[in-house]
């Protein structure tokens, strides 16, 4: 998603009154802070459910590590 749009929509939030005021007092742009906000949690939930969708993919590749080891294990040099 790109850091800035051109396309705006009106959108109606309920925040709690002091956290409200404390970010007025400190002239956060709540428009820009709740964008931040949306699309942090659009990542985190993604990145969820990619984790939720992968699960038995991911159990065994690491089964097969554990009784394979690192596929390129022998050219480590560290």
């Amino acid at each position: 998603m790109p850091a800035t749009s051109t396309q705006k929509k009106p959108t109606n939030l309920s925040l709690d009154q002091s956290l409200l005021a404390e970010a007025r007092g400190l002239k956060i742009n709540l428009s820009r802070a709740a964008e931040a906000g949306v699309r942090q949690e659009i990542a985190r939930t993604k990145a969820e459910l990619w984790k939720a969708e992968n699960a038995a993919a991911l159990e065994s590749y690491n089964r097969w590590v554990e009784i394979n080891g690192l596929p390129l294990d022998r050219y480590r040099q560290f």
